[in-house]
């Protein structure tokens, strides 16, 4: 890390003792490919860490990581202060870790009810429609996701804000500490990506922890406490985002050094 990023770079917000997720010394390889190097991150509850990086810069490969998805070559994981292994998904929701990707894997055909009970529904025997359908409609309002006109509706008729909505609202359902989301403003316009982002900060509201990963800096600023910013595999910084501007993340994202150019462009 260069030195001006050093100076930007802030410390995590607690010690590593009260962090809801600790990582150390995380690395992943492919081959002769380093996907992740040495990377340090901690998230706490009710805190959001925005995951900024170029492409190719090993965000989704740390948060397969972390959700047992592709397990790390090496490095510790603690979760709540207790030392855990991320080796498969389950382990990961086994201790509270919800993901929640671009891809949404939603089922278009399926209404809402039928894809927030996917795999964990409610019967006695049979399906406990009435129950599930009561259930959806109490999750959707507690975390005020009032677009969709009914729990009935298939997703396939949905709009790209409402179907991110859902998919994340499912994520709820094993009431997880720590809720990880790929990408969830892509390609939505202006109004849905507010109520997305209005979504993540009532997940804040509850006490979760919550990395977002983005492209989209605006957005990250929007909702993001800190931000870690990742580089060819490797931690090229972390920032308080209330004491940190976009050109700093910029700069560590694509290895400027916003510093030097300020010192060189003052008058002798």
């Amino acid at each position: 890390m260069s030195e001006s990023e050093s100076s930007s770079a802030t410390a995590a917000a607690g010690s590593n003792s009260d962090a809801l997720l600790a990582l150390s010394g995380v690395s992943k390889s492919f081959g002769p490919v380093d996907a992740l190097k040495n990377v340090d991150m901690e998230v706490h509850r009710g805190e959001v860490v925005g995951l900024v990086g170029d492409n190719g810069a090993g965000k989704s490969t740390l948060i397969k990581a972390i959700a047992g998805v592709q397990p790390a070559d090496s490095g510790e994981a603690r979760f709540e202060g207790r030392p855990v292994r991320l080796n498969s998904p389950h382990s990961a929701t086994a201790i509270g870790i919800a993901t929640v990707y671009q891809d949404l894997a939603l089922c278009e055909n399926l209404d809402v009810v039928a894809n927030l009970f996917l795999g964990q529904e409610v019967s006695n025997g049979v399906l406990d429609e009435t129950s599930m359908e009561q259930k959806a409609n109490e999750l959707l309002d507690s975390l005020g996701v009032t677009t969709l006109r009914s729990v009935r509706t298939d997703v396939e008729r949905l709009s790209g804000g409402q179907r991110q909505a859902v998919a994340i609202s499912r994520s709820m359902l094993g009431e997880p500490n720590l809720v990880l989301l790929d990408e969830p403003t892509a390609a939505l316009g202006i109004v849905q990506t507010k109520q997305i982002l209005d979504l993540i900060k009532r997940l804040k509201e509850r006490d979760i922890g919550v990395v977002v990963i983005s492209h989209n800096l605006a957005d990250v600023f929007q909702v993001a406490d800190r931000i870690v910013v990742l580089r060819l595999g490797r931690l090229a910084g972390e920032f308080d985002v209330a004491k940190s501007s976009r050109e700093e993340i910029v700069a560590a994202i694509t290895g400027a050094d916003v510093g030097d150019r300020a010192t060189e462009e003052q008058p002798l």
